[in-house]
């Protein structure tokens, strides 16, 4: 079965890119031009195989066309340059609504109580099977390749979270000293921002990302590809360590 898989993926990846979806990407992924041409080409052959094996469903009337599909496909494999890849193994399905949408949520209060609201939300990670995105906000965040925000990047940062490294030659997690090195770190400096945002000193990351270790992940992994010089220069171990994980330095391509 692993040796079908490699074979498939090998002669998916030997495929002429096609010309179309190097226009998206050019147009809609500006980040892409920063990358040298080795990484370009890299990127071609995971965007490939990504797409021939991910199921798109265009929600809220939105029909899924080759932009939609390339412009996400090209973000969330940026991710996964200079690392041997399984492709977010837990991940079937990409949901795609046309702008921001409503979704149910439920919140456990203490004494048993459950509270049940709605959220406006531009995207969401399911740890089985599914990511769910805003058009609007992908093109957004894409176009702007230094404002920290990019709704792709985040959403599956959460999904290489969950995923705890299967499937990712990262040495970060195949390898136990690197590992703890990794976690102190980053349980080191989202205590910082913690701190920072109760004592309400100005933060990089924001409130978002001390919610929790999940989120202060993604959103630093936000910061690391736009905003790569301030992450470094706010939290200089924290950017050495995603700088490790993703087996890239983006404040080298500034």
């Amino acid at each position: 079965m692993l040796f079908f898989k490699k074979w498939r993926r090998n002669k998916t990846a030997s495929r002429s890119f096609p010309s179309g979806w190097l226009g998206i990407i050019t147009k809609n992924v500006p980040y892409y031009r920063k990358l040298s041409i080795a990484d370009q080409k890299e990127l071609q052959r995971h965007i490939l195989i990504f797409l021939s094996e991910k199921h798109f469903v265009g929600c809220g009337g939105l029909e899924i066309t080759d932009e939609i599909r390339v412009t996400i496909a090209a973000q969330a494999c940026i991710l996964l340059l200079g690392r041997q890849t399984d492709y977010y193994p837990g991940l079937h399905s990409i949901l795609v609504y046309p702008a921001a949408y409503v979704a149910k949520r439920v919140t456990h209060l203490p004494g048993g109580i459950i509270e049940e609201g709605f959220d406006v939300r531009f995207g969401e990670s399911w740890r089985r099977g599914s990511v769910v995105l805003s058009w609007d906000n992908i093109r957004r965040d894409a176009a702007d390749i230094q404002d920290g925000h990019n709704v792709v990047f985040h959403e599956f940062a959460h999904q290489l979270d969950s995923s705890a490294g299967k499937g990712d030659s990262s040495e970060v997690l195949q390898r136990s000293s690197a590992f703890i090195a990794w976690a102190r770190v980053l349980h080191e400096n989202y205590e910082k921002l913690q701190k920072d945002i109760g004592g309400k000193r100005p933060t990089l990351l924001g409130a978002y990302a001390a919610q929790n270790p999940a989120e202060f992940f993604a959103v630093a992994t936000e910061c690391f590809f736009e905003r790569s010089r301030e992450l470094y220069d706010a939290y200089p171990d924290l950017y050495r360590e995603l700088k490790n994980f993703y087996h890239q330095d983006p404040a080298s391509l500034l």
